[in-house]
């Protein structure tokens, strides 16, 4: 497992979400959008999954994943590669929900400003829609590469 630099954990911390790539029993990328719940320095990143579903299904039979996350503003991302574990339902620690559950608020909450200050989007607030996590998606970090091209990294 890689250590995470604090710079790493803040970027992640600030993502609404990541997409996340599995590997199918056919060897092709499989692509979804996650949020990251938690994430620490010593390499564990966790995610709640909604739906068990196409991730789900690649993970039971190949458990490399990685997580990437942009910032297109700031003309940054990150990419973490690791070994995934599922932890289902029964295993779920209450905070990790908790934690979901604050972050759906903030974002319904981020939505809301938007729409009061005139920018168009989502007509609904699909996130007060989502179902509660099915599952969660315990990472190990092996590896994090940084995206940022060299020549303009800061």
């Amino acid at each position: 497992m890689q250590k995470l630099a604090d710079e790493v954990i803040q970027f992640f911390h600030h993502q609404n979400f990541a997409i996340v790539t599995t590997i199918d029993k056919r060897g092709y990328p499989h692509n979804s959008c996650k949020g990251v719940i938690q994430i620490n320095e010593d390499g564990k990143v966790y995610l709640l999954d909604l739906y068990k579903a196409i991730t789900f299904e690649n993970l039971k039979i190949n458990p490399h994943m990685s997580i990437t996350g942009v910032d297109e503003h700031k003309f940054k991302g990150y990419c973490l590669k690791g070994r995934a574990k599922i932890v289902t339902s029964k295993g779920l620690n209450q905070r990790l929900i908790k934690a979901w559950e604050e972050r759906i608020a903030g974002r319904i909450t981020q939505r809301l400003i938007k729409n009061v200050s005139g920018l168009k989007g989502h007509p609904r607030h699909p996130e007060a829609l989502l179902p509660k996590p099915e599952y969660l998606i315990a990472v190990e970090v092996e590896e994090v590469v940084d995206l940022t091209p060299h020549h303009i990294s800061y």
